[in-house]
């Protein structure tokens, strides 16, 4: 039995943030149902290729362990089913454009009344309050707008965006901590609430120490590239046969990276004692390094520097990070069948449970799969639904 089993948990979002934040619901044991317009309006199903069969990769990405209804929310008749869906829900989760759920009556107090033990999450690029909560918001300019793209990069190839929909994902998990969090307020209370989670707020908090520095120094930060801004050395090197990375977190960690490149006497240089003398003499220890990585391959390079203590590791690509026995071992590919795709392959769920375990139980559902089949749990008829599926309400 998973940890949210029983949960109910109604999901009208799309793309990214909200998907992600319901897959990892329906992961820990929720029942979520995925609500799209007839014919399936998750953008993200014609994102490609690549397409596994007919499924787009990213549209199988965030929709596991869900079902599948539409509803044709611009009809009063698909409003009121919706209403009646949420009379027994706990969770509602929507990403329309700010004001879209409220003109349709479908706003948190609308639903708070007919259910006051809802908790009614709403992702925005910018949120419910503020000059911008009616701007579209998405990925690529909130990392821009964030502050995340200021800081990605070198100061040679200027702003850079982060390789994934970096704050999507942090949206997504944010809702997810907020979820968990009033449904346990809601223990106490009774009573459920309504969560503002912004794609902007989310990428400003992935700014962490970077955000700090600016805050305490008032210098705004440059980039840094493979380096760290605080620590060195803390970043890429050339090792004879590819990339790795080393992150020396100290100075006793400096002194064993000088022994096991045969350089003990950089320990005690002056210029480089301290992590704070490092990192003003960065460039001169650096290219002293990195002379001396590249006499070694990164495999011999790793096994010396964690037989030190030293984290480091080789830069892989996705195919050898898959192959790698440990993300094997760890679970974090998976396989499941899919009515039209055939197997899948997925990545896996990072959440481990002794008790309550993850399961993959539900393919990333066709839109609309599961309508007759949650309709009914509802208690409407066949021959309702028929018309209803005739006058394109659903």
């Amino acid at each position: 039995m998973g940890a949210l089993d029983g949960l109910k948990v109604i999901d009208l979002t799309r793309v990214l943030a909200g998907p992600y934040c319901t897959m990892i619901l329906g992961d820990l044991g929720a029942d979520v149902i995925k609500i799209e317009a007839p014919g399936g309006s998750d953008e993200t199903r014609g994102w490609g290729p690549p397409f596994a069969g007919d499924q787009s990769a990213y549209y199988l990405t965030a929709n596991r362990n869900k079902r599948a209804m539409t509803l044709n929310l611009k009809e009063a008749e698909a409003r009121d089913i919706l209403r009646t869906m949420v009379k027994s829900a706990d969770v509602l989760i929507q990403n329309f454009r700010t004001g879209t759920m409220e003109k349709w009556g479908l706003g948190y107090d609308d639903l708070h009344a007919l259910n006051p033990r809802l908790i009614y999450c709403s992702i925005s690029g910018f949120g419910q309050s503020g000059p911008y909560k009616d701007l579209p918001g998405y990925d690529y300019v909130v990392q821009a707008m964030g502050g995340m793209m200021s800081i990605t990069g070198s100061e040679e190839s200027g702003p850079m965006k982060v390789g994934v929909a970096i704050a999507d994902i942090a949206t997504g998990l944010y809702c997810t901590i907020a979820i968990l969090a009033a449904l346990q307020e809601r223990h106490r209370s009774g009573r459920g609430q309504q969560i503002d989670i912004a794609l902007l707020d989310s990428q400003i908090s992935l700014l962490a120490n970077v955000a700090s520095n600016y805050l305490v120094s008032g210098q705004i930060p440059k980039r840094y590239g493979n380096q760290h801004p605080n620590i060195v050395p803390y970043q890429t090197f050339r090792a004879s046969d590819g990339e790795m990375v080393v992150a020396v977190g100290n100075d006793r960690q400096f002194q064993k990276l000088c022994e096991i490149i045969d350089k003990p006497e950089l320990a005690g240089d002056p210029a480089f004692r301290s992590n704070s003398e490092r990192l003003a003499n960065r460039d001169r220890l650096i290219e002293m390094l990195q002379a001396e990585f590249l006499r070694k391959s990164c495999k011999e390079w790793q096994e010396l520097c964690t037989s030190a203590g030293i984290p480091a590791g080789p830069i892989y690509n996705l195919q050898q990070l898959f192959d790698d026995p440990h993300v094997a071992a760890r679970d974090m590919k998976i396989e499941m069948s899919h009515p039209t795709a055939g197997q899948i392959r997925l990545v896996g769920s990072p959440l481990k449970l002794s008790r309550s375990r993850v399961e993959i139980k539900r393919h990333p559902p066709l839109a609309g799969e599961h309508t007759r089949e949650i309709l009914r749990e509802y208690g409407f008829a066949d021959e309702q639904i028929d018309d209803w599926l005739a006058r394109n309400i659903l």
